[in-house]
């Protein structure tokens, strides 16, 4: 995406009538797209989606207040934008070379818009809110798990796409952590069958929509050498996405048996779910890079989908 014509008009100066003059977006535009705000929701929301489940899901299990629980679900949306934005930052560091090629070459540190230096103080900037607040809590044990989600996990994703064909896994431990953060920082029992459950469920959910969008860079990710499941799955990613999509669907299912949901979460959060699933792989035109951008997007929605028959059921607990 180009950073010139692309940028957020609010966010550049106004256009000039000299044909000889090319304007530059402005330092707090090339830092808005460096931590993709541009693209928001894009890619914010699938880190957020797993942390609304997990609060959702714990709240009916607790019977937590509805004010408390709607002040920590919008507290977790501020930072699971920021955790995004950080994880798209490192990533950026480490690809500032790879990033050189077609759909991407673009991006501000990779067109030398941002200077390296300035990328990693932005970062250290983030990291540094995010361990504040993780000292917050004043709880070593969430300190601690939160902290396991910065590094290695976020830390060490840009690496695995060097290093294995199977670097959307690693995206799965990463993307999702905030369940696992949510559960022990709400629920406050032994009882981890219920987060190791759907963790496990929601890895698979990103390895379909992460092999879905790294659909887009196959030509490109042979010839930088990249790896992927876009590329490791070739002719079947269909058919192998229908097994991992059907891990989710399970893991939606078991996770809400064990947590005693009721009638709305298998109706609409387990049912509604599989049919978004169906329709993104029966339609899904992988070597189409415009099909794939719009069937990755499309999984904030079902993460929605997902959310509310679990709101649902946790509305007729305190209501």
């Amino acid at each position: 995406m180009s950073t010139v014509t692309q940028s957020t008009p609010l966010l550049t100066p106004p256009a000039s009538n000299d044909p000889d003059i090319v304007l530059k977006p402005s330092r707090f535009a090339l830092y808005y797209q460096l931590n993709r705000l541009h693209k928001f929701p894009a890619g914010s929301i699938l880190v957020f989606w797993p942390c609304a489940w997990a609060l959702t899901m714990a709240a009916s299990r607790t019977n937590q207040s509805l004010p408390e629980y709607l002040w920590e679900l919008a507290l977790f949306a501020l930072l699971s934008t920021l955790v995004h934005s950080a994880a798209c930052v490192i990533n950026d560091i480490c690809d500032r070379d790879l990033d050189r090629q077609e759909r991407t070459k673009n991006r501000p540190l990779a067109s030398g818009a941002i200077s390296l230096g300035g990328a990693v103080i932005c970062l250290l900037f983030e990291i540094g809110i995010c361990i504040g607040i993780l000292a917050y809590t004043q709880d070593l044990f969430i300190f601690s798990v939160g902290l396991f989600g910065i590094f290695p996990l976020h830390g060490l994703y840009p690496l695995m796409k060097r290093l294995t064909y199977w670097p959307q896994a690693w995206l799965g431990l990463t993307m999702n952590w905030g369940y696992i953060v949510v559960w022990v920082l709400r629920v406050r029992d032994d009882d981890y069958n219920i987060p190791a459950v759907f963790f496990t469920g929601t890895i698979c959910w990103t390895i379909v929509y992460d092999t879905i969008y790294g659909c887009q860079d196959k030509v490109d990710d042979v010839k930088a050498g990249i790896k992927s499941t876009s590329l490791l799955f070739g002719s079947y990613v269909r058919p192998i996405l229908a097994v991992f999509a059907a891990g989710l669907i399970a893991a939606i299912a078991g996770a809400g048996y064990l947590n005693n949901q009721g009638f709305p979460y298998y109706v609409v959060s387990v049912g509604g779910t599989t049919l978004h699933l169906m329709w993104q792989l029966i339609t899904l035109r992988e070597d189409e890079p415009e099909d794939c951008w719009k069937k990755f997007q499309s999984n904030g929605t079902l993460g929605l989908i997902t959310f509310t028959g679990m709101l649902i059921d946790y509305l007729k607990v305190v209501l």
